[in-house]
């Protein structure tokens, strides 16, 4: 299958009976009735004068109608805009101009965020929910529609970007249908599996992988309705019991965190077990097990992916026996690049290059030739030509280093990477590993001072420093310190800080969920 419209009718005459996507706790449909939602919503943008090739803004929370939005708007050749749902009502305003959007699929809860200047510009507006028409112009004339073609663009999907306004990576339709071949060699599924979805569709990651090869496939995939916390999640896998899902470091070092490593350590007793390795291990395999079950018993691939995980983290998913997967890519290859699957991850390491990947260094960069790259920057030449060698390899702006059987350890990003003194490389993202590992920290962020030493900036968790520390706010000199001292202890020379200072407020962050570094450069 070579273009997103054959995915789709390949699944829609394979599929017709088998629950295509639900709800928690609300509807599911077919994959008949989803085929019946696709063709009334192209009716309604056809009637609209929309046309192969024209633009449609998708700015919507999970819902079963957001893939149908989607594959509404591939299949007739037009091209999806996936908007993520974090940027500000500013961007949202600025991406629907920039992308050319022609007609717009909005939920209820965005539609407000919208200025009235950017609806008007549309030739229609549908709501995602139930599919109804908000605004509509209607058109005598109907261009011609084409069948789609692997290097006709399918998707222009806006990065949220650390140091830089959003750029709208073009994805074509061959692009993006090899991304279902390499997920299948990777870990192959059926239509007996069943995804839960907890990250946002228009993300790369959860699009292509949690959306388009579940739908390939014929498995069925499972949306929320609100956030996943701790306390709505349980409930839904336990009445789910997902056989695969996808998440962001985040979820799992927040539950190891406060599930596994604060309950291990707060007794004298069985922190000092703990503190040593076969007590760990011990320790790790009878919560592991216990997270399976709390996850519905029968979990094969917990995919993740979207930035480096914790080692803490991984060595209590290791040694849990959880079953676990890394994931590596970017939004400019579709994403995938690495990946590793359960039986084959390698602590601290991103997996070796996946099917029909090349993968390299230069000067610590990491490059790579992959048929799903980008088509470019969406009116944006110059950021594009930015992006690639003179023979073709794409700069995934990573630093890595690549073993001899191909497995990728990523280092950082070349971008906040730092120097120094003596001239070696210092990368942040380790030392930030080391602080976000303490239980009393929520997050970090080290850079440099205006004299070119290194210091943290970091985020308390002020309930957990009240259960270590008792009236911990005199000390916060000597635990600030404390916590100095420890970095220091597990890093270089030339990675030591020099202070560590309070971040009083949260960091700002990108719709991704990466902090924006730029905004705390002390130089």
């Amino acid at each position: 299958m070579k273009t997103l419209a054959e995915v789709y009718h390949h699944s829609i005459k394979s599929f017709p009976d088998h629950t295509s996507h639900a709800m928690y706790e609300r509807e599911s449909i077919t994959f008949r009735q989803f085929d019946e939602r696709v063709k009334a919503l192209q009716t309604t943008l056809w009637d609209a004068g929309l046309t192969t090739g024209d633009h449609v803004a998708l700015l919507s929370s999970s819902m079963p109608n957001w893939p149908v939005c989607y594959f509404a708007v591939v299949e007739m050749g037009m091209v999806v805009v996936p908007i993520l749902p974090g940027f500000s009502p500013e961007e949202f305003d600025h991406i629907i101009a920039h992308a050319e959007c022609r007609g717009l699929l909005v939920s209820d809860k965005l539609y407000s965020k919208l200025s009235q200047s950017t609806l008007d510009a549309m030739r229609v507006v549908v709501r995602t929910k139930n599919l109804a028409v908000l605004h509509q112009e209607t058109s005598a004339a109907k261009g011609e529609r084409k069948t789609p073609q692997p290097d006709d663009t399918a998707a222009i999907i806006y990065t949220s970007g650390t140091t830089s306004a959003p750029k709208g990576v073009m994805l074509s339709h061959g692009a993006l249908a090899r991304q279902i071949e390499i997920g299948y060699a990777t870990f192959p599924i059926d239509e007996d599996d069943v995804f839960l979805s907890i990250l946002p569709l228009s993300h790369t990651y959860e699009c292509s992988i949690g959306m388009l090869y579940p739908f390939a496939c014929g498995a069925t995939v499972h949306y929320l309705d609100r956030p996943p916390t701790i306390s709505t999640l349980v409930p839904a896998l336990r009445e789910i019991r997902p056989t695969l899902m996808l998440s962001v470091p985040l979820i799992m070092d927040k539950l190891y965190k406060t599930q596994v490593l604060a309950k291990f350590t707060a007794n004298r007793v069985v922190g000092w077990f703990y503190g040593r390795s076969y007590g760990r291990k011990f320790l790790h395999r009878i919560a592991g097990k216990r997270l399976f079950n709390i996850f519905g018993g029968r979990l094969r691939f917990f995919g993740i992916g979207g930035a480096k995980l914790d080692l803490q983290t991984e060595r209590f998913l290791m040694e849990g026996r959880f079953p676990y997967a890394i994931g590596y890519g970017l939004t400019e290859t579709a994403p995938l690049l690495a990946g590793a699957a359960p039986s084959a991850v390698r602590l601290g390491t991103t997996g070796p290059a996946v099917e029909g990947v090349e993968l390299k260094t230069v000067e610590g960069e990491l490059l790579a030739k992959t048929p799903c790259v980008m088509q470019g920057y969406f009116k944006n030449p110059e950021k594009t030509a930015e992006c690639f060698t003179a023979d073709g390899w794409f700069r995934t702006g990573d630093l890595a280093e690549i073993a001899d059987d191909g497995y990728v350890t990523i280092k950082g990003r070349l971008g906040s990477m730092l120097v120094s003194a003596s001239g070696e490389n210092i990368y942040p993202e380790e030392i930030e590993s080391i602080l976000n590992s303490l239980t009393y920290v929520n997050d970090s962020l080290v850079t440099e001072d205006q004299k070119g030493k290194l210091i943290a900036l970091v985020q308390f968790n002020y309930e957990e420093l009240e259960r270590k520390y008792y009236g911990f706010r005199e000390r916060m000199a000597e635990i600030r310190d404390e916590l100095k001292n420890y970095v220091n202890k597990k890093v270089a020379g030339f990675s030591h800080i020099s202070a560590v200072e309070e971040q009083h407020e949260e960091f700002v962050k990108t719709p991704s969920m990466k902090i924006k570094r730029f905004l705390y450069k002390k130089k």
